[in-house]
């Protein structure tokens, strides 16, 4: 990409959290974890469009158009640092479902931050934009690379992972929200556990579904039985791993051949569910 006055069409991925521990509350209140990131193939599109005034909209009319929307957020954030630059419009294909737990307001406010570093001329290493989207929230540093990280701290601290990407991904979205700060409430810290040693996940180029969890899920399932029925009914599809992707309420199926996946997939019409692979 260079710094024309053009159209960019960017597409603006999600992911889900193949596992989840929580390990631990700071004294800021904010709770520690260790998740693995891994970025799919689900998108929204990001439209870039010269403009002699900043503008945003989307094709999602429930989404707010001002600084309560990430991609604003993240363009307000970023003129700030660039000083006197030649604006754009931004306009948001919405696919990603919201408050399911797949990042797409992190990974839009990421998409925002990247295509302006570059079109400013900014320069910016990938730890600054980190450290940018780190204000934002805390699972857009992770957007700034993709791919499959190892998270641990807040979300923050981030390792990249080589992980076999021999399987296919069937998500199953309730329409259910289920807050975060809710769930992170609701855990008890007897329960927390240790950092995952993300190596040990592999072995012989394999990874150890059997080993994967999300803690949110004794929670989650309590209050929200229809989203254990959609684990079970994963497994019972012959799913090598189900679970929450992070606190839900989207139920992620993991299936090695994707005539599998399709099969599965049949079983939840009553809910929106899209087959994914995983971003390498």
């Amino acid at each position: 990409m260079t710094n024309k006055r053009e159209e960019y069409k960017i597409k603006s991925n999600a992911k889900v959290n193949l596992a989840l521990r929580i390990t631990d509350k700071l004294d800021n209140g904010y709770h520690t974890l260790s998740t693995i990131f891994q970025e799919i193939d689900l998108h929204d599109t990001i439209i870039f469009s010269p403009s002699e005034k900043f503008n945003f909209s989307s094709d999602d009319k429930s989404l707010p158009i001002d600084s309560r929307n990430l991609c604003v957020s993240a363009y307000e954030l970023m003129k700030a640092k660039a000083g006197k630059i030649n604006d754009w419009s931004i306009y948001l294909e919405k696919v990603i479902p919201m408050g399911a737990g797949l990042g797409g307001g992190s990974s839009n406010a990421a998409t925002v931050i990247k295509f302006l570093n570059e079109v400013w001329n900014l320069d910016y290493s990938n730890k600054k934009l980190k450290e940018i989207g780190l204000q934002l929230g805390c699972d857009v540093p992770f957007y700034i690379e993709g791919k499959t990280q190892g998270a641990t701290g807040v979300g923050e601290k981030l390792e990249k992972l080589d992980f076999p990407s021999n399987y296919w991904i069937l998500l199953v979205c309730p329409s259910i929200h289920i807050s975060t700060v809710w769930a992170y409430k609701n855990f008890s810290l007897t329960n927390k556990k240790k950092n995952y040693t993300f190596g040990s996940l592999i072995e012989n180029e394999e990874i150890q579904w059997q080993l994967f969890e999300n803690q949110f899920e004794t929670i989650v399932f309590q209050s929200y039985p229809e989203i254990r029925n959609i684990k079970d009914m994963l497994s019972k599809e012959g799913a090598k791993y189900s679970g929450l992707s992070g606190s839900g309420s989207t139920v992620i199926g993991i299936f090695s051949k994707e005539r599998e996946a399709i099969k599965a997939q049949s079983v939840f019409s009553k809910y929106p569910t899209f087959i994914s692979l995983p971003v390498r």
